[in-house]
């Protein structure tokens, strides 16, 4: 169990300790925003550049979102003791600072990794981590209020790993395209209502230690309307955007994804607590398929 004072020198903790404080199943979010980034920077006439890009995805799942996932379970470890005892940390299988120790190593071997792959690419990811790390550390803690812990980890997760994609696949001259950026804004937004998804279940956590989540602050049900709202808002825009720019299969691809996203919100909206693991399976499936049709819109865009 955790305590106030910690050994300086603990044993090292198990491997599958270690996986399961870099929490390998949030690694999706940004691995799949590199990916879409990647196509979307991709220039026409050239080979995919599949090595850069596999190693951008290492560089987004396990190095980044790893490295501040465990920053995340190092910061909430008195928490997580009273909450979720099982936990890596707070259960000793994380002993001593090794939860800590593995949070910076992986943040520093991630800027090291980064660098190797381009200035652009490098700042993106300092920046991301930034936001990781502020998300979860003092003074700042983003995550006791829940808009900007929220937007916080929507713009590192889904826009900067889309343009450090961009970047790997194109250059810093991909984020020139006109729809480049701003795609990757928009998806940062709507993502913000996907991390509002993954706090009704903590609604009791979060009022006893001062969390603000969205769902804490204005009850399950505004909070469930404001997450579909703000998910549904930045594909209308993106939506819109590529019948603006001569993309109109694209654009009528994503309203028809829309669509099926607003017949699953009013599942969602009956009972946010109990159908938003759901949602996160049907509805959120429908919104990362739009954003990789967006990307390869973007691509074709760059041919025409």
């Amino acid at each position: 169990m955790v305590s106030a004072r910690l050994p300086a020198i603990a044993a090292p903790p198990r491997f599958s300790a270690v996986l399961e404080l870099v929490k390998p199943v949030t690694w999706f979010a940004p691995v799949w925003a590199l990916a879409c980034g990647s196509v979307a920077g991709w220039q026409p006439g050239q080979p995919y550049p599949w090595a850069f890009v596999l190693g951008g995805l290492v560089l987004a799942g396990p190095l980044v979102c790893g490295g501040t996932q465990a920053a995340n379970d190092w910061y909430d470890r008195y928490v997580d003791a009273i909450n979720e005892p099982a936990r890596p940390i707070p259960s000793g299988r994380v002993p001593g600072r090794w939860g800590l120790g593995v949070a910076t190593a992986l943040s520093l071997v991630a800027l090291t990794f980064a660098g190797l792959l381009g200035g652009g690419v490098l700042l993106a990811t300092a920046a991301g981590l930034a936001l990781g790390w502020a998300y979860s550390a003092p003074p700042l803690r983003l995550k006791r209020e829940g808009w900007t812990g929220a937007a916080a980890t929507g713009l590192a997760y889904e826009g900067l790993a889309w343009l450090t994609g961009a970047m790997i696949a194109g250059g810093t001259g991909a984020l020139a395209e006109p729809l480049m950026v701003p795609f990757a804004l928009f998806y940062s937004f709507g993502a913000l209502g996907i991390m509002v998804l993954n706090d009704f279940k903590a609604v009791e956590g979060d009022l006893s230690t001062g969390v603000r989540s969205l769902p804490a602050r204005y009850g399950e049900a505004k909070a469930a309307r404001i997450a579909c709202l703000v998910m549904i808002a930045p594909q209308v825009a993106v939506s819109a955007s590529l019948f603006w720019f001569a993309q109109p299969m694209a654009g009528a691809a994503i309203a028809a994804l829309m669509a099926g996203q607003l017949l699953a919100m009013r599942r969602l909206l009956r009972d946010p607590r109990a159908h938003a693991p759901w949602y996160n399976a049907v509805g959120v499936l429908m919104y990362v398929a739009g954003m990789m049709i967006a990307a390869v819109a973007v691509h074709h865009g760059m041919s025409a």
